[in-house]
């Protein structure tokens, strides 16, 4: 079968289109892929610089979705359904396995190219917003990094959620997606957004989500209010910031991590909980993943430069099937 393949730890230059063997479905589910999510971790494991190690040559992809082909006996899916999943790698080829646990329903007003946006953003969001940030209806959240996959995601279901939302964006183009996806206000990340969003609240937010870090991450203290948290969802600035507790102490503020991944390794049953959590928002209209551009699955070294380079906006997916 059709597939993408790192050859080496040096990042889209080592990517090729491949013929490699079909994957043994063992007791997980084994789908058609007919569109795949293109992600940050996949660049950063392209590069060597991910958490997680794979050994080249490998299939990477960890989102996609697709139509069963086969699924084990007692599951909830069965040959012919849509699902959208995250995979342990392997995502961008022709065929992908992924566990049961792993595998989701995909909602029928969801297209194949926004199921393969669904599971890592919109997963990741609603675990962040409710398990760990615990946000409420009627308060006011930042979000950083607003017109990408986990950007978008995150303003859709805090708004769903019935939260204020204010994006922070690098451009005109960015900021119509953010609008796109429900911000109430947008800020610019070059521009005064804290102490715009400090005048826009009357005193702080109850929420920064930042997938970013960097050298804002001490501006987005500075813009909490007293018991306000701040979410660290990643570091795509390449940067890890570093924060003096002093900070927190004073303020009465959180900083809190939301490592969806490594929760969900210690917690399964809280992947179905959050998938139908996901799924019913779905089913209602308020989740509705924002699709950016789109490539062939040959072009996915051209897809992890776009998103390299940071000039990605809402999610970037391969097309594979039909």
């Amino acid at each position: 079968m059709r597939a993408l393949q790192v050859t080496a730890l040096e990042g889209p230059d080592a990517v090729v289109v491949a013929d490699v063997p079909e994957p043994d479905a063992g007791d997980g589910v084994l789908f058609e892929v007919r569109a795949a999510g293109v992600s940050f971790p996949d660049v950063l494991q392209a590069r060597g610089q991910y958490q997680s190690a794979a050994e080249p040559p490998y299939v990477p992809g960890v989102e996609a979705a697709g139509i069963v082909r086969a699924a084990p006996e007692g599951s909830p899916f069965a040959p012919g359904d849509r699902v959208a999943a995250m995979t342990q790698g392997g995502g961008w080829a022709e065929l992908a396995v992924a566990a049961v646990d792993d595998t989701f329903p995909l909602a029928d007003g969801l297209d194949f190219a926004q199921g393969a946006g669904l599971v890592l953003n919109y997963h990741t969001a609603w675990f962040a917003l409710v398990m760990r940030g615990r946000l409420r209806a009627g308060e006011t959240i930042l979000v950083h990094g607003a017109a990408g996959g986990l950007g978008t995601a995150t303003l859709q279901m805090a708004r769903g959620l019935g939260a204020q939302t204010i994006a922070v964006v690098s451009s005109d183009e960015k900021e119509r997606v953010a609008r796109d996806a429900g911000a109430h206000e947008v800020l610019r990340s070059d521009g005064a957004w804290r102490e715009e969003a400090l005048e826009l609240t009357g005193g702080g937010v109850d929420l920064v989500a930042d997938p970013v870090g960097g050298d804002r991450f001490v501006d987005s203290l500075r813009a909490l209010r007293p018991t306000g948290r701040l979410l660290v969802l990643g570091f795509t600035g390449g940067a890890i910031p570093e924060v003096k507790v002093n900070r927190l102490l004073l303020r009465n503020i959180e900083v809190v991590g939301a490592g969806f991944g490594a929760w969900m390794a210690g917690h399964p049953d809280d992947r179905r909980t959050v998938g139908d959590e996901v799924h019913r928002l779905a089913e209602q209209g308020i989740v509705r993943p924002i699709v950016g551009p789109r490539f062939a699955l040959e072009d996915g070294a051209e897809a992890m430069r776009l998103l390299e380079g940071r000039d990605a906006t809402g999610k970037v997916v391969l097309v594979v099937g039909p």
